[in-house]
This record gives structure tokens, sequence and C-alpha cells, in this order.
């Protein structure tokens, strides 16, 4: 199993955060198909304020360069997608090119 930390900002409207948060309450099951399909386990997105943070596990072959464009390959995912990104942008400390950006693990409870 592999995990990731990664971030991202909702636009700063009140409305559109809970616009936000109704949608991933009825997500669509097409996504959550797909979701799996690529080899995703677990997701959990938490919020604060507007920033988000996505917890993800994922089988041990996923390589997210590779995978993470596959789920577009799926119009309704696609449709997804572009809805999300209507309401969402890029957190400061992305990396160019980044849209959910790669956290940095800085400690596991399992290390000790």
């Amino acid at each position: 199993m592999k995990s990731y930390g990664l971030t991202l900002m909702l636009k700063d409207d009140d409305e559109i955060v809970e616009r936000y948060k109704e949608y991933h309450r009825n997500a669509w099951p097409e996504v959550i198909a797909r979701l799996r399909e690529i080899g995703i386990t677990e997701m959990r997105i938490y919020l604060l304020g507007r920033r988000m943070f996505m917890y993800m596990e994922a089988k041990p072959e996923f390589d997210p360069e590779r995978d993470f464009p596959k789920l577009n390959e799926v119009p309704r995912y696609r449709e997804w997608d572009e809805l999300m990104r209507t309401l969402q942008e890029r957190a400061p400390e992305a990396k160019p090119g980044e849209w959910w950006a790669a956290m940095e693990e800085v400690f596991d409870l399992k290390w000790q």
C-alpha cells in the first residue's frame, strides 16, 4: 500500500465551499468506480477554511504520474473533474503544472 497527502484550495466564496461539500456528499458513482479502477483504495478530503487536504491510499503498483491521467479517459469522470475545477484553485505552494499539490510526509506513528 502507498499513501499520499495532497493539498488544494477552494475559491474564496462561502457558497462555492458549500457547493463543493454538497457535491462530495453525493459523489457520482462513476467517479468512485473510476478511482478504484486505477488503484486508489482509500481517499479522504479534509477542509479548513478553503484549504483542502486529501489523504489517499493506493495499491503498490499505483504510479501517480501514469495513473492519475487515466481518470479522465472516462467521459463522466472528466465531466466531474471539469466541474470541480470551477470551484478550486491551486495552492500557492504548488509546483508549475501541479493541480493537487503533493505534500511531504514528515511523520508516521508507525516509524516509532
